[in-house]
């Protein structure tokens, strides 16, 4: 997991948030992505596809409890990404293979 400027749909800013990487790419020289997932608010659980942090936030270095929204992706600059943590095991494979479902 990271920290980066995750963009909002409903409005044009950036929010520094916790993300989850799915995937690094490198398309051309000198220049690194990364494929993210917004992580977000227990709050805000609800939407078709989310995966509970809930019982192991601080276990994943979250500071409360959290979803991984897999219906909202981003790629960001893999230079403005800060690690502050990690998924355990089984918790990845949930979030692929709810990602293997919508993609399918």
């Amino acid at each position: 997991m990271v920290w980066v400027p995750f963009p909002f749909v409903e409005v044009q800013r950036l929010r520094e948030r916790p993300a989850l990487v799915i995937a690094e790419l490198a398309p051309a020289p000198r220049i690194r992505l990364l494929w993210v997932l917004m992580i977000t608010s227990a709050a805000n659980k609800g939407w078709h596809g989310d995966v509970s942090l809930e019982q192991r936030f601080e276990e994943c270095g979250l500071p409360v409890p959290c979803v991984v929204r897999t219906a909202k992706i981003t790629t960001v600059e893999a230079g403005r990404a800060q690690k502050r943590g990690a998924l355990p095991p089984e918790l990845w494979a949930e979030v692929q293979g709810r990602l293997a479902t919508a993609l399918s």
